[in-house]
């Protein structure tokens, strides 16, 4: 074979070699995109079935509230908007609904998928809002917050500092105008940070406290013994326990009731600034399909039957932040 043809040859061979490789990148190529394609839409189906489901979720919390205002009376701990929903699976609700026994299958698709909720008394922690009072610091919220500070052992200096930026972002807001000195008015407990406080600060603060649009009272049958103690004054954490346990038993019906219980004849209490009932409520829901946890918090005013939601705020959470408190 002459060298030409030799040399031909192995182009040749090249040129086949080149084709292959060509031919497996474009099919390569294809394939990727026909999984992208297919991942994308599975998860845009699994992004719009969760929040169907937390939506679904949100409005059986709001029915729950509609029908709890229909009973009056007091809101508690024992009513049926306070009892969590533990991790379940969504096929028991459908096998429920359908009058059917739970068949366990575990390559089901949806018996991989849990819902689990729960609903928290907003008004059973102090509010940032009552701090301000027509454009002045409120003196009784400033001494129960100042209570909750030092039962937490935390800086007064710190509290002082937030109150006075809380005060003149407030003016400014109804002001109307801008200040380059001044802070923004928060919107939620997390945004405190902007007042001056501290992440320790708010960590310790956060289960006690919340921002609501308005004033609001302290329900006494639902706050825990660090917010009791901080709004009444006079009521040290072992007389806070004590009400506690006593609610535990029979909810309080009035605040009558509940200076009775306290059994200080000095103490009173203030219907500004307590209460027996609320209006304000927090719901949280979490969907888990998968390896995947999506959490939505809720936050619902409930004014007679009606019952509409101010907020709903949506995130991925870790397998360690996923149960409910």
């Amino acid at each position: 074979m002459s060298f030409r043809m030799k040399a031909q040859h192995g182009a040749a061979i090249l040129m086949a070699m080149l084709t292959v490789v060509l031919v497996a990148t474009l099919a390569a190529g294809m394939m990727w995109q026909q999984w992208r394609g297919v991942e994308l839409e599975s998860a845009q189906r699994t992004r719009v079935q969760s929040a169907w489901i937390l939506t679904g979720a949100l409005d059986w919390a709001r029915l729950i509230l509609r029908e709890d205002a229909r009973q009056g009376g007091a809101d508690h701990l024992s009513e049926p908007w306070a009892v969590p929903l533990a991790p379940a699976r969504l096929s028991t609700f459908l096998a429920a609904e359908r009058g059917q026994a739970l068949v366990t299958d575990e390559n089901d698709p949806d018996q991989e998928a849990f819902l689990a909720g729960g609903m928290q008394d907003l008004q059973a922690r102090l509010n940032v809002s009552n701090l301000i009072d027509n454009g002045k610091l409120h003196e009784p919220s400033m001494a129960a917050w100042g209570r909750l500070f030092t039962h937490l052992n935390l800086s007064e200096s710190e509290l002082e500092r937030m109150t006075q930026r809380l005060l003149q972002a407030n003016v400014a807001q109804v002001a109307g105008k801008a200040n380059a000195q001044a802070a923004l008015v928060p919107q939620t407990v997390s945004d405190l940070a902007w007042l001056g406080v501290s992440p320790n600060s708010l960590q310790m603060i956060t289960p006690f406290v919340t921002l609501l649009p308005v004033r609001t009272p302290v329900n006494l049958n639902t706050a825990p013994p660090e917010v009791l103690m901080a709004s009444i004054p006079g009521l040290d954490m072992a007389q806070a326990r004590q009400l506690v346990q006593s609610r535990a038993t029979k909810p309080l019906d009035t605040l009558a009731d509940a200076e009775q219980r306290i059994g200080n004849p000095q103490l009173r209490l203030d219907a500004a600034l307590h209460s027996i009932a609320s209006r304000y409520f927090s719901v949280t829901g979490q969907l888990r399909m998968g390896s995947t946890t999506l959490q939505e918090r809720s936050v619902l005013q409930r004014d007679g039957l009606n019952v509409k939601t101010l907020s709903r705020t949506r995130e991925l959470v870790s397998a360690e932040d996923a149960p409910l408190q």
